[in-house]
């Protein structure tokens, strides 16, 4: 298509202008953020509600910048029905050089669970389903997984991410435990006021990790940790008693509060090395009845080319790199009006 068939239409929402092709209608703002605002939108193309993301500022330094292209990257990439997919991507500018707003479509979700707890990024249908979204700082596995900085709201971060050993696939599984116990418990776990609160809060609850996990430990960080009043830590019948849980279910094999507090109680383990693995969680009693050979070993996304932002690029070349990726999304999906349907 040519882009300059396309019209567009300005919404202003407190201080942020949205201008979007006209085939999106019914304009709602949803959420206003550090990365951007979000929109609810009527795709008069595809005739579905959509959601359309706004990035903050995209291009005012090269961190903001390396966002928003690897974001964008990683959503083209994967395809599963519990992510958050991208489904369009357009600009309102039409050349390189006016280039400076970055707008995303996605599915529309009717929530977040910010709305009753954190963290924000799963989404959640009012059937309960669940989604995730913002892949903008996700890492995979390989040479430089224990290498590259480990950023997640603090009240998420593993142990051994607050006391800097490195960390491994299933540093993940620490998170999803918070998550999980939050859900529960209906409160965050362990929200510490910076990294030492929060590791003695994880302690207080959980109890002093053994010697051997101390030894693992670098001598400044070994030296403080070993200094702290040792804790004995609770039971998890306590940390997570049965009254917080409903009452067994009537199907999927009658599934119970002891199985769900067991899988917490292998998930929030302090030592990595002895925590529950993405594999072995997988077979859980309590998670295997919705295990789905098909789904679990399906063909992994494409790859993805980590040599592109693991160097060093300036903002421009950032700029135009995202620019791109957009005119390529643009040309492929956008359709202005009347030019028929999507394919």
């Amino acid at each position: 298509m040519s882009r300059r068939t396309t019209n567009y239409v300005r919404y202003q929402f407190s201080d942020t202008e949205f201008e979007v092709p006209e085939r999106y209608t019914k304009l709602e703002a949803k959420g206003f953020g550090a990365q951007g605002t979000v929109c609810a939108a009527y795709d008069t193309v595809t005739q579905q509600n959509v959601a359309i993301k706004k990035l903050s500022r995209p291009f005012q330094n090269v961190t903001h910048a390396k966002r928003a292209y690897r974001e964008f990257k990683l959503m083209k990439l994967v395809n599963h029905k519990n992510i958050i997919g991208l489904l369009n991507a357009f600009t309102p500018q039409r050349t390189l050089e006016e280039f400076q707003d970055v707008y995303l479509v996605m599915e529309l979700m009717d929530a977040n669970l910010c709305q009753d707890l954190k963290p924000s990024n799963i989404v959640v249908k009012s059937d309960c389903t669940l989604k995730i979204l913002d892949f903008g700082l996700a890492r995979t596995a390989g040479t430089t997984f224990m290498m590259t900085p480990y950023v997640v709201t603090r009240y998420y971060r593993a142990p051994e991410v607050i006391l800097g050993m490195g960390y491994k696939e299933n540093v993940d599984i620490w998170s999803v435990g918070c998550i999980m116990g939050e859900m529960i418990r209906g409160g965050v776990l362990f929200p510490g006021t910076d990294h030492i609160d929060q590791w003695n809060k994880i302690i207080e609850q959980l109890g002093t990790p053994s010697q051997n996990f101390m030894t693992r430990l670098q001598p400044t960080v070994r030296n403080y940790v070993e200094n702290r009043p040792r804790y004995s830590g609770y039971a998890f019948d306590r940390l997570f008693p049965d009254v917080l849980f409903p009452t067994d279910s009537n199907e999927h094999n009658r599934l119970k509060a002891s199985q769900a507090r067991d899988l917490l109680s292998r998930m929030l383990v302090v030592d990595p090395e002895h925590r529950i693995s993405v594999d072995q969680a997988l077979v859980h009693s309590y998670i295997n009845v919705w295990f789905d050979e098909s789904e679990v070993n399906a063909p992994a996304p494409g790859p993805y080319d980590h040599s592109v932002d693991e160097r060093e690029h300036t903002v421009e070349q950032w700029k135009e790199l995202i620019y791109q990726e957009v005119m390529e999304y643009e040309a492929r999906n956008n359709l202005a009006d009347g030019e028929g349907a999507p394919r």
